[in-house]
């Protein structure tokens, strides 16, 4: 039996709450391998927040294209890795981005704390969004027949 995703499986998988490993190309060294928080909609486009003249802001804006991966942190183990083109680098709105973003990942409260904290910081953010064009995903309870 196979342990891939299904296309829904791997959307949902995705969609949910994860912490993100974002890979970057850059020239003459390995790729660019940082913690990141996004945002993701079955069929949609994956959503990152960096300033933009951040590394990774410049690297995007360089390469155009990254790679995502997520995975579970308990056995039975899961990942999903997604990669594909930026097909947008734009200036991030506080309502529509930054603050479903930090509530995503840090809850109501904490989130408005975070985003009170770095009012100042916020001023060179860019919405990067990305087509998603291969996917890879793996779930070990399929194989295990765990679940």
């Amino acid at each position: 039996m196979s342990n891939a995703m299904t296309r829904a499986e791997r959307e949902a998988f995705l969609a949910d709450l994860h912490v993100g490993i974002i890979s970057i190309e850059r020239e003459g060294r390995a790729p660019l391998t940082v913690p990141i928080w996004y945002a993701y909609e079955p069929g949609g486009e994956v959503r990152i927040l960096t300033g933009r003249s951040s590394r990774k802001g410049a690297l995007l804006a360089r390469a155009r294209r990254f790679s995502l991966c997520v995975q579970t942190e308990t056995a039975p183990y899961k990942y999903v890795t997604v990669e594909g083109p930026v097909v947008a680098l734009d200036p991030s709105v506080l309502e529509r981005d930054e603050r479903p973003m930090a509530h995503r990942y840090l809850g109501a409260d904490f989130g408005e704390q975070y985003l009170a904290a770095t009012a100042g910081q916020r001023a060179d953010n860019v919405l990067v969004r990305m087509r998603p064009e291969r996917w890879l995903s793996v779930d070990y309870a399929k194989e295990f027949g765990a679940g």
